[in-house]
């Protein structure tokens, strides 16, 4: 995903989660530093290549490397077969399809920092459309996230027509993860975030080849892009994904979910640093404010 980490269900406090070693440490490194740094890889890629090529590979690619993964040719139930196609449009095809076309007009550091609202997003969707219950301070993480997002959206707005249009584009990619999010929870528990994430791409794989078809008509080739390509696809939708599992598995959702504060620090560093991006003062505070509003989702209270 995104940047935004394998979906986990909705975030709660888990009994029992063990202290992170050194290996857990690089563990989330790796997760965030491969997703924090894929809209640096994407705005390479879309120097030469249309957005839809950019999205129909990353699925391809990400479905080459899963498929190399032992694990992640567990069997699935019949039963479980339309959860998972619906997780390859609303996972996958749709938002690995709105993320390069809004950086076709806004930053990718600004879609980074929005790219964190993705657990205030799922903390929304998990309470309106599948009844899980909220606790208040997690009410209150999704006001000052909220807040957060529209400090960084208005200010980006405010740009032109379309740095709005890149705005709301970014905002309904991360609904899709909120709304995935809950989705995906109790199937990656039951099989494995490798084994569901394999059939997932498969499907947005398929999704997205029109889109992608469309792009490589309208794209040309360049090394840098390519490899961009590779990054991205090889990187974001699978060593990342693995290595955020992986650390699941040791340490729980909720430590994991660090990763998404880590993500918008590390885009907007080399969105400014590399690309030479410039971010107002609006940004920055509305991106500490929506981190923060993230954070409080994932703590547990009455």
């Amino acid at each position: 995903m995104t940047e935004a980490g394998p979906p986990t269900g909705p975030p709660e406090i888990e009994a029992g989660e063990s202290p992170m070693a050194v290996f857990d440490w690089l563990l989330m490194c790796t997760a965030a530093g491969i997703w924090g740094s894929s809209f640096l890889f994407m705005e390479i890629a879309l120097d030469a290549e249309h957005p839809g090529l950019v999205a129909w590979l990353r699925p391809v690619l990400g479905l080459c490397f899963l498929a190399l993964i032992p694990s992640a040719r567990r069997p699935v139930d019949a039963s479980d077969r339309p959860a998972i196609a619906l997780l390859g449009i609303l996972w996958m095809a749709l938002p690995l399809s709105l993320f390069p076309l809004a950086q076709t007009w806004i930053d990718s550091s600004i879609i980074g920092m929005l790219n964190s609202g993705m657990p205030v997003m799922t903390l929304i969707a998990g309470a309106v459309l599948f009844g899980v219950p909220t606790h208040r301070i997690q009410v209150t993480g999704v006001i000052v996230g909220i807040l957060g997002m529209l400090m960084i959206g208005l200010s980006t707005a405010t740009m032109g027509d379309t740095g709005a249009v890149g705005v709301v584009l970014v905002v309904l990619a991360v609904t899709c993860y909120g709304v995935a999010a809950n989705i995906a929870g109790p199937l990656q528990r039951r099989y494995g975030s490798p084994a569901v994430l394999l059939r997932v791409l498969g499907v947005a794989a398929v999704a997205t080849t029109p889109w992608g078809l469309f792009g490589l008509a309208r794209s040309s080739f360049t090394w840098s892009a390519a490899a961009a390509n590779v990054a991205v696809g090889v990187g974001g939708t699978g060593i990342a994904y693995v290595a955020a599992a992986t650390l699941i598995g040791r340490v729980g959702p909720v430590r994991m979910s660090a990763v998404t504060y880590v993500i918008p620090v590390v885009a907007a560093v080399l969105g400014v640093g590399v690309l030479g991006e410039v971010l107002g003062p609006w940004e920055v505070a509305g991106a500490v404010v929506l981190v923060a509003g993230a954070w409080l989702t994932t703590r547990a209270g009455s």
